[in-house]
């Protein structure tokens, strides 16, 4: 994990890169988006139908991998200081490769900017989603995270 004091080392360290742990994608997590998503494309929740698909096994949800990246990120970054980071945007978007069930993925992320803001700071990520073992990765995303300043009040 990488640890910055404040804003103003994040702000210095534009161009740094981040790796988040590899994270396992299981049918179960699958199943449970698509319930949530209500997106039960066979390719996602059908293992024996999905193997004889183009794919050759079942896939996670493009918008899964995407609703990961929070929690990759903070498994990679950690800024004190801060109250919160909430997810403000993303500038662009790509599923490059399909994530098969079983797969193992994680985030690399480099800082591209810093904005300030009465808040905090909304920093801006180039971020690639890697999968173990291959070589394409799955999704490049520019991600924005406001980071809020402050400390819980009890």
């Amino acid at each position: 994990m990488t640890s910055y004091a404040n804003i103003d080392e994040v702000e210095a360290a534009i161009g740094a890169e981040s790796v988040s742990d590899w994270f396992t994608i299981d049918q179960e997590r699958v199943n449970t988006f698509a319930d949530a998503t209500d997106d039960h494309q066979w390719i996602h929740v059908d293992p024996e139908r999905a193997k004889a698909g183009p794919f050759g096994a079942p896939i996670a949800h493009g918008y899964l991998t995407l609703s990961l990246l929070p929690g990759l990120a903070a498994d990679a970054v950690n800024i004190e200081g801060t109250l919160m980071a909430v997810n403000y945007g993303l500038n662009k978007v790509r599923f490059v490769n399909p994530v098969a069930v079983g797969s193992r993925i994680r985030a690399r992320s480099t800082i591209a900017a810093v904005e300030r803001v009465p808040q905090g700071a909304r920093i801006t990520s180039s971020t690639v989603v890697e999968i173990d073992g291959v070589e394409k990765p799955a999704a490049i995303a520019e991600t924005i995270a406001l980071f809020v300043l402050g400390s819980p009040t009890s």
